[in-house]
């Protein structure tokens, strides 16, 4: 069984920073892509960032340039990180893998999500 654990979450003031990560564990043999998505109340969830190898990121417009997508394959592990946070970040985050396991069934798995806010 696969499981992705986020942390990293919580309450910070407009302009400051956090750091998301999220580790896979269980029967893995490789990870693929690894990505964030964000789902703010009454809006449906949104793509924020995803990462195949630190040469190869993409990010949605709204948080280029602010948000790092990063991961340690050492440790099956991506990270977020978010700087100049504005109170529009405000969002359940949640992780995204395709994980082929040991058993050679890939599949696309998601995190239990953790809440950002970003509020004065």
């Amino acid at each position: 069984q696969v499981q992705l654990v986020e942390s990293g979450g919580g309450l910070v003031q407009p302009g400051g920073s956090l750091r998301l990560s999220c580790a896979a564990s269980g029967s893995i043999f490789s990870i693929n892509v690894m990505g964030w998505y964000r789902q703010a109340p009454g809006k449906q969830r949104e793509w924020v960032a995803s990462i195949i190898s630190s040469s190869n990121t993409n990010y949605a417009d709204s948080v280029k340039g602010r948000f790092t997508i990063s991961r340690d394959n050492a440790k099956n592990t991506v990270y977020l990180q978010m700087n100049s946070l504005k109170p529009e970040d405000t969002a359940v985050y949640y992780c995204n893998a395709d994980i082929t396991d040991r058993r050679w069934r890939s599949s696309n798995y998601w995190g239990q999500g953790t809440q950002v806010t970003v509020s004065s």
